[in-house]
């Protein structure tokens, strides 16, 4: 199993020679390499077992490094820039030639962000390159939000996590590109609709693709427990206890149910802690004796609307 400790020396040594590292964000933990290095960035793939066609996110920790890495940057995106960064948004900018292909998987843009939290921006500012660096975890699977869920899923892979604590939004960034000047929403996350908006203006919003992502974390099936999943109205939920199910809601017991087979997000109805939350209950019913699970939706408003996006894909067939 892989090393659990804060020693930034030893993080960067691995780095620097090509190997990975786990490294924690606000977000979730990612597992990072050097993000200008081709044989770092198929370390990524392979030990992920990542299909190439889904692009990364380089991180980087000032703007100054931002720009020489992408050709131009939209108005509207320095101001979401100013006013989120460090923090969970990634922006989707025209790359110069220096980002290799693989990382964007042939696309033209670069997918990349400022991250929020302090060992990570530490290591950052120790290198001379950025870091590509997507979930800690076997593609497809729920992305860790402790150090702990990165040794369980890659351990025996990597030889360091650095060891961050939990991460503290617990869903991934808010992906946002452009047409002209128009923001674009590619993936819900860590940054709440509302918040984007007050800072821009109106956004429009993809869907998420199947087959050709232009942007990373929008495949249709992702997020997903290994137990069958099914997301299901609470009025459906309520109609009786099924064999062997377990049951993730929002914030309220289902009255008809017995409450040891329920497990709720949020008992006070907060959407930040639901969003903590997600993905560590998720890990922890998938790990239970049990034969599926059953989920309600969250209301969808602020961060509710990227949990339901995950929810949604982690019970996408």
């Amino acid at each position: 199993m892989a090393e659990i400790n804060r020693d930034l020396a030893l993080a960067k040594k691995i780095l620097d020679r090509g190997d990975l590292v786990a490294i924690p964000t606000e977000t979730v933990y990612g597992l990072a390499g050097n993000a200008l290095n081709e044989q770092a960035i198929l370390k990524i793939f392979a030990t992920k077992n990542r299909p190439a066609f889904d692009p990364l996110i380089v991180h980087t920790h000032c703007m100054e490094n931002v720009e020489a890495l992408v050709r131009s940057i939209p108005v509207a995106a320095r101001r979401l820039a100013e006013q989120i960064w460090p923090g969970p948004l990634t922006l989707l900018l025209p790359k110069k030639s220096q980002v290799p292909d693989l990382a964007t998987s042939g696309l033209d843009t670069v997918a990349i962000r400022i991250p929020a939290h302090s060992l990570t921006l530490e290591l950052l500012q120790s290198l001379e390159y950025p870091l590509a660096a997507p979930s800690a975890n076997p593609f497809g699977y729920i992305s860790p939000t402790t150090p702990e869920h990165v040794n369980q899923q890659l351990g025996d892979q990597i030889e360091l996590i650095l060891d961050g604590g939990e991460s503290q939004i617990g869903i991934e960034s808010t992906i946002i590109g452009f047409e002209g000047q128009q923001p674009i929403i590619y993936r819900l996350g860590g940054y709440a609709l509302e918040d984007i908006e007050r800072c821009v203006g109106p956004v429009s919003m993809l869907p998420h693709s199947t087959s050709n992502p232009q942007a990373p974390g929008m495949l249709k099936s992702h997020y997903a427990p290994r137990k069958p999943f099914f997301l299901r109205s609470r009025e459906s939920l309520n109609k009786g206890y099924r064999e062997g199910a377990v049951y993730l809601l929002f914030s309220e017991y289902l009255p008809d149910i017995d409450p040891s087979c329920q497990y709720l997000l949020s008992e006070t109805g907060n959407m930040n802690e639901a969003a903590k939350a997600l993905f560590s209950a998720l890990r922890k019913l998938d790990q239970m004796p049990i034969s599926q699970i059953f989920a309600e939706e969250v209301p969808n408003t602020g961060l509710g609307r990227a949990i339901n996006d995950r929810l949604r894909r982690a019970a996408a067939v």
